[in-house]
């Protein structure tokens, strides 16, 4: 007797995942109200704490996983990247690369994976936050020579932190969906 089940992880066809689809307003409050969370509201003292969850990031992977396409992830990541940047205090471009990889690559994954579970959105945000984290530690240490320190065990902590933020962020967004 042969066990199969009706949700499946892994996708066997790119043709058995479908693009999701929103409205057109989605894809610039979304990113701008992330943006504008991550920017200011850590300015208030008992706020500080919002800037470790990277707002900008989850949404950048959550559109790239959702919307299946390459081009349009490594848009918004480098959009959002770049935007970031203009409000930091560091070197403009940084985030920009690392969120334009992140993007790119979510959207790859997202071809592959039924990006529907629950489960699957936890360890893909993880995994995001901390090559995301890995990869601006690279950038720092190669482009710009500045010998920074990565502190593994708070990334990991803050990974798992970024990815439960992230799981309740989707199913939030998965509303605003359209649906035919």
């Amino acid at each position: 007797m042969e066990y199969t089940t009706p949700e499946r992880i892994l996708v066997t066809d790119a043709r058995q995942v479908r693009s999701s689809k929103y409205p057109v307003w989605v894809f610039f409050a979304i990113p701008l109200v992330a943006l504008l969370i991550q920017v200011y509201l850590p300015l208030f003292q008992t706020l500080k704490f919002i800037e470790n969850i990277e707002l900008p990031l989850l949404v950048t992977i959550y559109f790239s996983l959702m919307r299946r396409s390459q081009i349009r992830g490594l848009t918004l990541g480098m959009a959002l990247g770049l935007a970031q940047d203009s409000f930091s205090r560091y070197y403009i471009g940084m985030y920009g690369i690392c969120k334009t990889m992140v993007g790119y690559l979510s959207a790859s994954i997202g071809l592959q994976f039924d990006v529907e579970h629950s489960l699957v959105r936890l360890i893909l945000c993880f995994v995001f936050y901390l090559f995301h984290q890995f990869l601006y530690w690279v950038l720092q240490r190669a482009l710009l020579n500045q010998p920074v320190i990565l502190d593994i065990q708070k990334e990991l902590l803050m990974g798992a932190v970024n990815a439960i933020v992230g799981v309740a962020l989707f199913s939030a967004l998965d509303k605003l969906r359209v649906h035919e």
